[in-house]
């Protein structure tokens, strides 16, 4: 006897936005209101004002929670989220349908305290700035103008993109070394301090680029190993590291000469751009000019008026002129006022002489004839000394007679008003004039004047 058979029940087969809408309704009714305690990692703001983050747990374990935190919740925070931070976040936990991803959706969040690896990173910071390696003393300037660049990254990382974008734009002129490295994962630190090590060794760089992209505290924590930092404070090329994003702070940054936000910023801050190099000699070159022709224009205006000077000598004839009258004025008067008082003290002398002779004359008669003779040989003195230097003057003012500068070559010329002709301007063809010469006069008439240019 056969039975007959009972018909197969019908298998449910799903379509994926049925299952994962499924999904979403049995997670949003299990878990619509939930409280997650958690490390923060690679929290992040949209232009948008939404935020998204990742929570893991303090103790390590490798389970991660991806959350996301709409532009209404994250207004109403209290506090800045870091990385590494302990939180305690209130949702509900849902699918992104698109990606079908998992997520927590934040209604509200709180500091828990600092994360384990947050507060690893304090410790370490504390340690390492107690023995001084994050002093200001320590740190050396940039050269200003490098002639080769080193760079300590990934070669696969966009930050050396970044870099070597920023150089070829503001300094093509400027040559680039690479020392490869990793910059992630548990071998990285060993890595990047045998990169800073060979860059030191070889000496062949101006000053080194340490640096990578932005990431989690986790991504960034070979920058926090305390070889890697104690690799970068002893390097003994200055050092600039770019690490991360501007709100990424890693202990490399502060052991480095200088911090910048971005790898960009970091190529940057190492060379400067070169048309700024180029207005910078161009204007010392324009101040080295004008320096140069404001010392000419001087000099040239000095030689005009010594040109001028030159090209009247009737002045200069006048001016001595004068000076020898005042001067012979001077030496007659002086001459005569040195007689007079000669002769006085000559009469007072003789007076005085005679009253003595006269008092003592009966008992002295030998002495009085010392005394005339002694008279006599003063007298005969002062008249030699005076008239040597009355020959002397004599010679001084015979010196500065002017017939003598005409004796030289020179002229003296004459309108025929007898006003002396000083400029070839007050001349015109035609014209009488008469020069006065050393051994006598000369008319003449004027048949061309031809003026010359000051």
């Amino acid at each position: 006897m056969i039975e007959p058979r009972t018909p197969q029940r019908e298998r449910l087969v799903w379509g994926v936005a049925a299952l994962v809408h499924a999904v979403a309704d049995t997670l949003a009714a299990r878990y619509a209101s939930c409280t997650v305690r958690g490390e923060l990692s690679g929290f992040t703001k949209a232009g948008s004002g939404h935020c998204y983050l990742s929570l893991k747990d303090a103790d390590g374990g490798n389970a991660l929670l991806r959350c996301a935190m709409f532009r209404r919740t994250a207004a109403m925070l209290d506090f800045v989220p870091t990385d590494g931070q302990l939180v305690e976040v209130r949702g509900r936990v849902a699918v992104y349908e698109p990606r079908g991803d998992l997520q927590f959706v934040v209604e509200a969040m709180r500091p828990a305290g600092a994360g384990a690896l947050f507060e690893q990173f304090l410790r370490l910071k504390a340690r390492l700035e107690a023995e001084g390696l994050f002093d200001a003393d320590l740190k050396r300037p940039l050269p200003p103008f490098p002639r080769t660049v080193g760079v300590v990254t990934s070669l696969g990382a966009a930050a050396l993109h970044d870099v070597l974008t920023a150089l070829r734009r503001r300094a093509p002129h400027v040559a680039v070394v690479l020392y490869p490295s990793l910059v992630q994962g548990a071998d990285a630190p060993a890595s990047l301090v045998a990169a800073i090590e060979s860059a030191g060794q070889r000496a062949e760089v101006d000053a080194l680029i340490v640096c990578r992209g932005g990431g989690s505290l986790e991504d960034l924590w070979s920058f926090n190993d305390e070889r890697v930092v104690r690799a970068i404070a002893g390097c003994a090329i200055p050092v600039v590291c770019g690490v991360g994003h501007e709100t990424d702070i890693t202990l490399s940054d502060l052991a480095a000469d200088v911090r910048a936000p971005t790898p960009t910023a970091a190529a940057e801050l190492v060379a400067p751009t070169r048309d700024a190099c180029l207005d910078d000699l161009a204007g010392f070159a324009l101040a080295m000019s004008n320096r140069v022709h404001q010392v000419l224009d001087t000099q040239a205006q000095r030689l005009d008026r010594a040109t001028l000077r030159l090209m009247r000598p009737a002045d200069g004839v006048r001016r001595h002129a004068q000076r020898l009258t005042l001067l012979a004025q001077r030496l007659g008067a002086s001459t005569r006022q040195v007689v007079r008082t000669q002769s006085q003290r000559h009469d007072a002398l003789s007076a005085r002489l005679v009253r003595a002779a006269t008092v003592s004359h009966a008992a002295q008669p030998a002495r009085l004839d010392a005394l005339a003779a002694r008279l006599q040989r003063a007298v005969g003195v002062a008249h030699d000394s005076r008239q040597a230097r009355l020959a002397a003057l004599g010679a001084r003012l015979e010196g500065l007679d002017p017939k003598r500068v005409l004796s030289r070559g020179y002229a003296w010329l004459e309108d025929a008003g007898g006003q002396a002709v000083t400029s070839a301007a007050s001349l015109s063809a035609g014209q009488a004039v008469r020069a006065v010469l050393a051994d006598g006069e000369v008319s003449a008439e004027v048949t061309q004047v031809v003026m010359t240019s000051p």
